[in-house]
């Protein structure tokens, strides 16, 4: 699959990015759920979406099929501060190669958040270690995806390591688009349990049981949510978030438990559609500081300057 011409509609569409958050006064934005592959696995993973695989499950023609270079410098256009580079391991054998390369991509683009990944092997912990001690400062693990429980016995030391050392993992925990047996809120819950310290952030607002996923974001002090999708047109068809739920997704983001999340590259829409998603929540203009900027920041230790 060759890489598309970078399409002047989106861009036009993603010109309201910078107005949004400097008419906030914020510094810029912080997006904690960016992607950044390897070409053959970024290939390999846009071509799932292009047939709508079991995992995705409906149509899903990515927008942002451009190069690396051109994804960053458009981040950069939109005033997006910090990101990752979060890839996800799909089977044993392939994360430590996963975080050698988002790692050397992170030393080489400013902005980006050394980011790493792990899968239920046996060599997780020493890879983890290996990745904490580069310097990583996010994770991410897909549970669907990958296939495997939150509480897979190989993981447990990797867990542990994460909570000792204060490093968020973002988690696809949630069952949208499509559940599998080790995705929802009660295998995530089965491994807070275990491990109530652990920094996890929450990929999709949990979707599509919100409810659940706030309640355990409210018990666990170190447990956020990341609003990747959700509010957009696109997911709002799919999985809505309940109108009744968003006092407490208020209160939770003004607390320091909600953080700004896209999906960028991988939306069939503009970058745009996000923010103007969380606009439309009404919840005030100190909510979208905390969501958008602040949260990160505190979380990151990212600068205004």
């Amino acid at each position: 699959m060759s890489v598309e011409a970078v399409d002047p509609a989106t861009v036009a569409a993603d010109d309201a990015v910078p107005r949004f958050w400097q008419g906030l006064g914020l510094p810029g934005l912080a997006d904690v759920h960016v992607h950044f592959l390897p070409p053959r696995l970024r290939r390999r993973v846009w071509e799932y979406f292009d047939s709508a695989g079991p995992l995705v499950g409906l149509e899903w023609p990515i927008r942002y099929r451009w190069s690396d270079e051109d994804r960053v410098a458009h981040l950069r256009r939109l005033g997006v501060r910090a990101f990752g580079a979060l890839a996800y391991a799909h089977r044993p054998g392939m994360a430590e190669q996963l975080n050698a390369w988002t790692l050397d991509f992170a030393r080489a683009t400013p902005g980006c958040l050394p980011s790493a990944t792990f899968f239920a092997e046996p060599e997780a912990p020493r890879y983890v270690a290996e990745a904490i001690g580069r310097g990583a400062r996010v994770f991410k693990v897909h549970l669907q995806v990958g296939g495997f429980a939150p509480t897979d016995p190989a993981l447990e030391q990797a867990w542990g390591l994460l909570a000792e050392a204060g490093v968020p993992v973002v988690v696809h925990a949630g069952h949208a688009p499509v559940g599998t047996a080790h995705t929802g809120p009660d295998p995530f819950a089965a491994l807070l349990a275990r491990h109530p310290r652990l920094p996890a952030i929450v990929a999709h607002l949990g979707a599509p049981d919100y409810p659940a996923f706030l309640d355990l974001a409210e018990r666990y002090e170190r447990v956020r949510l990341d609003t990747t999708m959700v509010f957009t047109p696109f997911f709002d068809r799919i999985v809505p978030f309940p109108a009744d739920e968003l006092p407490r997704l208020r209160d939770l983001g003004l607390a320091g438990g909600v953080l700004l999340g896209s999906d960028f590259p991988n939306i069939p829409y503009p970058y745009a559609d996000q923010l103007a998603g969380l606009g439309r929540l009404d919840l005030g203009d100190d909510w979208l500081r905390a969501v958008c900027w602040q949260t990160a920041a505190d979380l990151f230790g990212l600068t205004a300057s």
